[in-house]
C-alpha cells in the first residue's frame, strides 16, 4: 500500500506556490526531451537481468517452490510518511542495506525456485539510489530475473521524493524468455497532475525455461491500493483475463502478487480504524471521506471469486476460512502482527498438498509477509 500524490499535496502542508511550481515544472518538462514521469505502452518488453552462479540446477524434479513478496522498497518497518503514519521520506544507505540483508536471509532460508517481488526500488532517492534487484541477485542463488516498472519518474516535486523507480520483478533458477510488461488501467479518481506523477500499475509476465516444460509462464501483479473508483477491480479483471487467455491456449502458469484485496468470505473487511493515523477521523457523521482510502475492502468482497473458483490457490479458501490469522500477510502498523491477507498465488496446476504457508515470522523486513507453496509439475 502507498499514499497518493493528491493526499501528499492536500495533507502534507503543500503550499499554493509549490502547486504553481509543479505546474510550471510539468509544462517545461513535457516540452523537453525527457519527461518528468515515464509513460508506457499497453504492452512492451520487460528488462532482463542475469547473475552467473557457480551452483547447478537439478535436471530432475517433480515440483517447484514459488514465493511472492512485497518487499516495501527496502524500508523494512520504518515509519515512512506514505503508508505508515510516519514522517520519514528518504532512507539512509545503512537502513536500506540492513533491510535488504534481512530480505536476502529470508529468501535464502526458504529457497524458492521462482520468486515474485513487488516494490523493488532501483535508483530511487527514497531508498538511497540502491539497485535492490541487483543486490538481491548478487546475494542469493537466483541467476535470472526480469523487471517491469510500476512507478518511474525522474523527479517527483513533493516532500523531497525526487527520483523514483519502483518495479515488479520475477526471479528464477532457470532462464527467462518472452518477458513483457502489461500496462493496467490508470486511476480515474485523480486530477491530471496527480495522475501524471503517480504509479502505473502493471503485470510482468514471462516464460520460465524449466527443463521438459515448454510453456510455463509466471505473472506478477501489484494492483492499486488506494483507488476509490473501480480501478483496482479493473486491474484484477485484466489479470484474470490474462490467466484465462493462457489457460485457453494450453499454457501452464503460476501467477500472483499483491492484489490489495481480501480472499472471498473474509470475516473482517473494514480496517479504517486500525489504519487511522493521529488526527484522522472515520466512520463518524460528517467525516469526509467516511472511510480511509485503501482500508475498506467491503465493496470488494467478490472481486477475487473467479480466481479462487477457476484456479488453484496456494492457500485454499477452506483452509483460510478455518483460521484466517494463519494466512494474514499485511499490516500498516509497525510493531503489530499481521492483520489481513492481501497477497495471493494461483495456478492452473495443482499445488503439493499442505505446502502453502505464509512466512509470518519475518516481521521486520517489510509490511508484507511472503506467501510460499510448492507447485506440482506435469509428468
Amino acid at each position: 500500500m502507498m499514499t497518493t500524490i493528491q493526499e501528499i499535496i492536500n495533507k502534507r502542508r503543500f503550499f499554493p506556490v509549490l502547486k504553481i511550481l509543479l505546474f510550471l515544472s510539468l509544462f517545461f518538462f513535457i516540452l523537453s526531451c525527457e519527461p518528468l514521469a515515464t509513460s508506457f505502452d499497453d504492452t512492451e518488453d520487460a528488462e532482463y537481468y542475469t547473475d552467473s552462479k557457480s551452483g547447478t540446477v537439478p535436471d530432475t524434479f517433480t515440483a517447484v517452490k514459488v514465493m511472492t513478496w512485497n518487499i516495501r522498497f527496502g524500508a523494512g518497518r520504518i515509519p515512512w510518511f506514505g503508508d505508515a503514519c510516519g514522517d520519514r521520506v528518504v532512507l539512509t544507505e545503512e537502513e536500506v542495506y540492513a533491510s535488504l540483508d534481512g530480505i536476502v536471509e529470508q529468501i535464502n532460508k526458504i529457497k524458492p525456485d521462482i520468486l515474485l517481488l513487488q516494490e523493488v526500488d532501483m535508483n530511487s532517492k527514497r531508498s538511497a539510489y540502491i539497485n535492490q534487484l541487483k543486490y538481491i541477485m548478487e546475494h542469493t542463488y537466483l541467476s535470472y530475473a526480469v523487471s517491469g516498472a510500476q512507478w518511474k519518474a525522474q523527479f517527483i516535486p513533493s516532500d523531497g521524493l525526487g527520483r523514483l523507480e519502483e518495479n515488479n520483478s520475477i526471479l528464477s533458477r532457470w532462464k527467462i524468455s518472452d518477458a513483457k510488461r502489461i500496462q493496467l488501467q490508470l486511476r480515474g479518481d485523480q486530477d491530471q497532475l496527480t495522475r501524471y506523477f503517480y504509479e502505473r500499475c502493471c503485470v510482468v509476465e514471462a516464460r520460465i525455461e524449466i527443463p521438459r516444460i515448454n510453456n510455463f509462464y509466471v505473472l506478477n501483479i501489484h494492483a492499486s491500493a488506494f483507488a476509490t473508483d473501480d480501478t483496482k477491480h479493473q486491474h484484477i479483471l485484466s489479470f484474470n483475463n490474462e490467466l484465462d487467455r493462457l489457460n485457453a491456449e494450453g499454457s501452464l502458469f503460476v501467477a500472483g502478487g499483491d492484489l490489495n484485496t481480501l480472499p472471498p468470505g473474509s470475516d473482517t473487511t473494514d480496517y479504517c480504524m486500525d489504519d487511522m493515523c493521529p488526527g484522522e477521523s472515520f466512520h463518524h457523521p460528517g467525516d469526509n471521506p467516511m472511510h480511509k482510502d485503501g482500508s475498506n475492502y467491503t465493496p470488494e468482497s467478490t472481486w477475487l471469486t473467479a480466481l479462487y473458483t477457476y484456479y488453484h490457490s496456494a492457500i485454499p479458501l477452506d483452509k483460510y476460512h478455518q483460521d484466517p490469522s494463519l494466512y494474514f500477510t499485511h499490516t500498516t502498523r509497525g510493531g503489530h502482527f499481521w492483520d489481513r491477507t492481501l497477497d495471493h498465488l494461483f495456478s492452473n496446476l495443482n499445488w503439493v498438498n499442505n505446502s502453502g504457508f505464509v512466512n509470518q515470522q519475518a516481521l521486520t523486513e517489510s509490511d508484507h509477509a511472503a506467501v510460499c507453496a510448492s507447485l506440482l509439475l506435469p509428468e
